[in-house]
């Protein structure tokens, strides 16, 4: 049991960090547009103030309160973990990472920040901990439509920057590959975690069932 615990949790943790990072990634690659989620983050840094990683977490906020009500249940304390130390993560990342200048460095940056971002999500989510508040409405979707998470993913992030634009957060190609692209890692990384997981911890009935993807 306490073997089970402490790669649960490490898997969590870790996987916050990564996933972070990948954001802070794309953000310093924002000439070729960044992240839905974070077009939205920047738009409303730029109306209203304030640092993205605290619209990160008010956007967090609002999200775990939407599923909660569909749902009818309370989130895991995961859940509510994710929305606090994402925006704390993104907020540190963004200060240690250099500014990148040259349209080669935007490139290579955003792009690994795309791949980080998406393993990121498969090893937080991958112990069941509790998904953040976005990838929470993504499951949720997933779960009342029956698509598959590239599409549901896609399908958000697409509507997300949208709404991000018309507040003027930077929307550009790097927006498009991000939608479009994060799904499809996700879908590979999750079940590469989970198999991982139940190998670390030896027992497979000490982890909840594993996401069809």
């Amino acid at each position: 049991m306490k073997r089970a615990f402490f790669f649960r949790w490490l898997f969590f943790i870790v996987g916050l960090i990564v996933l972070a990072l990948g954001f802070a990634m794309t953000i310093k690659g924002s000439r070729l547009g960044i992240g839905p989620w974070d077009v939205l983050h920047v738009g409303l840094y730029l109306n209203f103030g304030w640092t993205i990683g605290t619209w990160s977490v008010i956007a967090g906020f609002t999200l775990i309160a939407i599923t909660a009500f569909f749902t009818r249940k309370i989130p895991q304390i995961g859940t509510f973990l994710n929305m606090v130390l994402i925006g704390l993560f993104i907020d540190i990342f963004n200060f240690l990472i250099p500014d990148i200048t040259t349209l080669v460095g935007q490139v290579l940056i955003l792009s690994a920040g795309i791949v980080i971002s998406g393993y990121g999500v498969g090893l937080y989510v991958s112990p069941k901990i509790g998904a953040g508040p976005r990838d929470s409405l993504m499951m949720l979707l997933v779960d009342k439509t029956g698509l598959s998470i590239s599409i549901v993913r896609a399908g958000i992030e697409v509507g997300v920057a949208l709404l991000g634009w018309l507040l003027g957060g930077p929307v550009g190609i790097g927006t498009i590959a991000v939608a479009l692209l994060t799904g499809r890692i996700v879908q590979q990384s999750l079940p590469q975690f989970e198999r991982l997981l139940v190998t670390l911890i030896g027992d497979k009935k000490k982890l909840p069932p594993v996401l069809k993807v």
